[in-house]
């Protein structure tokens, strides 16, 4: 079935196999009711005719207003994302003949689950919709869905099928987004104090954006450091969000990177814009940004916590622009910290609890008093900081009562899930430790683990290498007040 006019296989006509292609001319007629191009369509599948990754039919066309079928698009993306000889255990299939020049393909993309054949079915002469297109991309280049979607949002129209021509338009973007261990950066952006925007000739390998490796080939002058890794946007090719320490306004910093000259920028002034400050445990106070305040946590803006913030998650253009509205981004807050003065008193640093800045919807990053210090309840507190601007920055402090354990249970010789009379959401069990005694005396320390909250339930590691004795009962008390005297007993099978 031909499809509708508005889609881009009504575009293109013909364009000749191998590395010519027809005069533009030829395919303008068809371009006025398509989002994309004429020549668009034309350079993307030339330049995948050049590369092997697509071929011609019998008559010499490439049949870019073709709908696409399984077979082919099997094809495409391995010969595209180079997924030769990937697959551990390459697929049986029932429906292809093992002869056949599409059975490797397929047979690699189900082996990679990249595409799917139940009970060896792989259906190559079906069409696939862009919605698929979208997921099979997505996998075979390891980037989130949302990216996909993104760059195929000229032409996406859902449960309608692909056409060759758009396939090979969506292959040349994403072929761009190929992670490279030789990504050199191409230009440095200052945002605000603390977050600059950096963009390379290609992404940067999963080992190369890890933090350590990041702090050791992201040099800077005069004490300039990387506070967090380098985050991919969400919709970019290879653009990123950098955290940094805070900038001296004025400054004229330099950056290498892996030892080579990769562009100079201005320390920003630029401090970003928060709503307000708010006690939340006795030892635990949130800092709050508004997105209609037009500020966005960068988790709402990576690639790789997209497919994890749901309708929060969202993509900004180059210059950070969506739906008309430009954004500051608050970045990484590891190793940030804030001056909180109690009226009367002196000034008390607090440090940021780990990944608490933007769960539950929320932009409210959590600061933490140092250990056995708590809020006095009555007592006027102010927050200040040199990386934000706080609107409304004074609390005064309450007693809040502790979180309390009801139920601790042993999920190997090394973790335990401790349960809370109620869910502390937003991360509060970030940074606590539980001791376990058990009934010889013998103690073990359990940390909680980063992340691992289930509503009320959360994951302590026992650490410094200690293990659980078979047959012992323990009974599980907080370190510090942070769940008062509440305590709860586990029996490790």
């Amino acid at each position: 079935m031909k499809k509708i006019s508005n889609k881009v296989a009504a575009m293109v006509l013909t364009a000749a196999l191998g590395t010519a292609s027809l005069p533009f001319a030829v395919l303008t007629t068809h371009a006025a009711t398509s989002p994309l191009t004429a020549q668009e369509i034309t350079e993307a599948v030339n330049q995948l005719a050049r590369q092997g990754v697509m071929q011609g039919y019998s008559d010499r066309s490439m049949g870019a207003h073709n709908q696409i079928n399984r077979a082919e698009l099997a094809k495409m993306v391995v010969k595209a994302f180079k997924l030769e000889g990937k697959a551990k255990n390459p697929a049986q299939l029932t429906d292809v003949q093992p002869k056949s020049w599409a059975y490797k393909y397929a047979s690699e993309l189900v082996g990679l689950g990249i595409m799917q054949a139940e009970d060896g079915q792989f259906n190559p002469t079906g069409t696939v919709t862009d919605a698929e297109l979208v997921q099979i991309v997505s996998k075979a280049l390891g980037r989130d869905v949302k990216s996909v979607n993104y760059w195929m949002e000229r032409f996406y129209s859902g449960n309608q099928a692909a056409s060759r021509g758009e396939v090979a338009y969506l292959m040349k973007t994403a072929q761009k987004a190929i992670p490279s261990e030789k990504a050199k950066i191409t230009s440095v952006q200052s945002l605000n104090a603390i977050t600059l925007i950096v963009t390379f000739d290609a992404p940067l390998t999963a080992e190369d954006e890890a933090f350590a490796k990041a702090k050791a080939d992201f040099v800077f002058n005069d004490g300039l450091t990387l506070t967090n890794m380098p985050r991919l946007k969400t919709g970019s090719i290879s653009t990123y969000i950098v955290p940094t320490s805070v900038q001296k306004a004025g400054t004229t910093y330099n950056l290498t990177y892996k030892g080579n000259k990769a562009g100079s920028f201005t320390g920003n002034a630029t401090l970003l814009q928060m709503n307000e400050s708010r006690q939340v445990t006795n030892d635990t106070f949130e800092v709050e940004a508004l997105k209609s305040d037009n500020v966005t946590d960068y988790g709402y803006v990576i690639s790789a916590y997209s497919a994890g913030r749901g309708d929060n998650a969202f993509v900004l253009d180059q210059n950070n622009r969506a739906n008309g509205t430009t954004y500051q981004i608050i970045s990484s807050m590891q190793a940030r910290e804030v001056t909180i003065t109690p009226e009367g008193g002196q000034p008390i640093v607090a440090k940021y609890v780990p990944f608490t800045q933007s769960t539950d919807g929320v932009q409210e990053p959590k600061f933490r008093l140092p250990e056995g210090q708590v809020l006095t309840p009555g007592v006027k507190y102010t927050v200040t900081s040199d990386w934000a601007t706080i609107k409304n920055p004074s609390f005064v402090a309450e007693e809040i009562d502790p979180l309390e354990i009801t139920e601790a249970e042993a999920l190997s010789e090394t973790s335990i899930a401790v349960t809370l009379a109620d869910d502390p959401r937003d991360e509060l069990f970030s940074g606590r430790s539980v001791e376990l005694t058990a009934e010889n005396g013998e103690k073990l320390l359990a940390t909680y683990k980063y992340s691992s909250r289930k509503g009320a339930v959360g994951i302590f590691d026992i650490q410094q290498n200690g293990k659980l004795s078979a047959g012992t009962t323990y009974t599980v008390t907080p370190v510090g007040d942070w769940a008062g005297d509440s305590q709860a007993e586990l029996t490790m099978e």
